[in-house]
């Protein structure tokens, strides 16, 4: 008599013997062996088998009924590992299909596209060669081999490809091997001891020697640990993308640091040349009181401000300093280490375009953020399988072949022999809802990963908006600023001349000096931080990597 069992649209029945098994005529064919020892394929159920074992094999044989039934008993069984490989392949839960986005092209795109006079776009595999600084790209690339944190995000890979390697493995069947040898002395006060010394042949001391070898599967019939693979491996491919964005951070982060180094430079060479004009107009200054020409005012304002040039020196040392220091533990190194190997003053570079401004579904292949928040889908999408796996049973198979004996030469004799053979069924049918719970967790985890991943999308469009503004409209400051400074510089010398001639007076020259440095000051911030939003911008599309 069978049983029926029903789940989830799955519908199962147990037989009470593999006789009762109706095999289609097409599905399996059983490897026997006839009387001329030739074989032959024959495709029929179990019981028709046992008849047709029984006429090649006459009860007067032989062989006799021993040998049929344990042939049929081979064949029933080879059925049995067949169809358990075969119903293995099943999976519960649902498949996983990447979820689908949409980009609009980047509305800021065209501003950085009307950049006409920039040197032409690098690749985004190694934007850093685009700047053409030499010392630049020995920056970007001594950060990406020394970093310290990248080689920790290298480990953090390694062990999510390790926990994916396991839970593949956990598929496959284990094997062991063991062996033990045991030494006992019998105490006489023990209650076995007590009567021991009635026993013929006992002897007080004992050595036990075992060898053997098991072997277990879960066979994974609905696919609990597939779905796991499955999972552990789409975390391991998210580690990858994470470690590939932690790539792009540090080939950014260096190269802002090395901005901000030369801008802090230039900034300290602006201000000392300031400090120079102004210690000159001092000194004039103190010559025309000796003279009784000017007022010890006017000697006062002009100190004033040659201290006010001066005190920016502190400020934009600390910058330096602190941007030195931040490069060398990014390149791996102890603070002050490769300092020296930059105290040679450079310009800014000069920024390059922008490339693949008019593609923004790019971004989907190229920002790991974006690649590893679709993996996690993946892997929590995987991750509902495995929790839906526990509504049904769990079947292993486990053995042992092994040898016990009192002496180690006895080990493989045959009377030492033993061998054990186990089938397992596990079944959480009572558990007050655990598993509704796993599986709804394992889904609110799935719908958090898909917003996450829609998130990544739009944070990753809005980083790339920005930057493109903030690049453009640094370049516009910049162009202003080039023009504010000719005019002042005008100003400034036609002031002084006006002032020797005894024209106007000091305040004009002073007010003249502190405008043209104020505006220089600002050009150099500018220029810094459009170099800086172009390091942002090539970040923002994720350049410093091939996919």
């Amino acid at each position: 008599m069978a049983s029926i069992l029903t789940h989830s649209g799955f519908r199962f029945r147990a037989f009470h013997s593999f006789d009762q098994i109706i095999w289609p005529a097409s599905a399996y064919s059983l490897l026997t062996m006839d009387d001329d020892f030739q074989y032959s394929s024959l495709t029929m159920n179990s019981r028709d088998r046992s008849r047709q074992l029984e006429s090649k094999f006459p009860r007067s044989s032989e062989f006799s009924r021993q040998h049929v039934a344990a042939v049929s008993f081979a064949g029933r069984l080879g059925l049995a590992l067949t169809l358990t490989a075969a119903i293995s392949g099943c999976r519960v839960g649902p498949n996983y299909h990447a979820p689908s986005v949409q980009l609009q092209p980047f509305h800021n795109a065209p501003s950085i596209e009307a950049r006409t006079d920039a040197p032409p776009a690098p690749s985004l595999d190694q934007w850093w060669v685009g700047f053409q600084d030499p010392k630049l790209t020995e920056v970007v690339q001594r950060s990406l081999a020394e970093n310290l944190d990248l080689a920790a995000a290298l480990t953090r890979v390694q062990q999510a490809r390790a926990v994916a390697k396991g839970a593949g493995a956990a598929r496959l069947p284990a094997g062991s091997l063991s062996a033990s040898t045991t030494s006992l002395r019998q105490s006489l006060e023990s209650p076995f001891g007590r009567i021991s010394p009635v026993i013929p042949g006992y002897q007080r001391d004992q050595n036990y020697y075992d060898l053997g070898i098991s072997a277990s599967w879960e066979t994974d019939l609905f696919g609990s640990l597939r779905r796991g693979a499955e999972a552990a491996t789409a975390e391991a491919q998210a580690a990858e993308a994470m470690r590939t964005g932690t790539r792009i951070s540090i080939a950014a982060e260096a190269a802002d640091a090395y901005l901000q180094i030369r801008g802090a430079q230039a900034r300290l060479s602006f201000a000392h040349e300031q400090i120079e004009t102004d210690q000159h107009l001092v000194d004039l200054v103190r010559q025309r009181k000796d003279a009784g020409v000017a007022s010890d005012r006017e000697l006062a304002q002009a100190e004033a401000l040659l201290s006010g040039a001066k005190a920016t020196i502190p400020l934009l040392d600390t910058v330096l300093e602190s941007e030195l220091n931040r490069l060398d533990v990014l390149m791996g190194a102890q603070p002050g280490t490769y300092a020296a190997d930059l105290k040679v003053v450079a310009d800014i570079p000069v920024v390059p375009s922008i490339p693949n401004t008019a593609a923004p579904m790019d971004l989907l292949r190229r920002r790991p953020d974006i690649i590893a928040a679709e993996r996690e889908v993946a892997a929590s999408n995987a991750r509902i399988g495995q929790s839906l796996a526990e509504y049904y049973p769990k079947l292993s198979l486990s053995g042992i072949v092994g040898s016990e004996a009192l002496a180690p030469a006895h080990l493989f004799e045959q009377q030492g022999f033993q061998s054990i053979g186990v089938a397992g069924l596990r079944w959480r049918l009572f558990d007050f809802g655990r598993v509704d719970a796993e599986v709804k967790q394992a889904r609110g985890a799935n719908a958090e990963a898909l917003l996450r991943y829609r998130s990544s999308v739009l944070h990753a469009a809005e980083d790339v908006e920005d930057a493109f503004t903030l690049l453009a409209q640094s370049e516009n400051r910049r162009s202003e600023l080039l023009l504010e400074i000719a005019q002042l510089q005008r100003v400034r010398d036609r002031s002084q001349e006006s002032y020797n001639a005894g024209v106007i007076g000091l305040t004009d020259v002073l007010d003249a000096d502190r405008q043209l440095l104020a505006a220089k000051d600002e050009l150099a911030v500018s220029r810094e931080g459009a170099a800086r939003a172009a390091v942002g911008s090539f970040r923002a599309l994720g350049g410093g990597w091939q996919p």
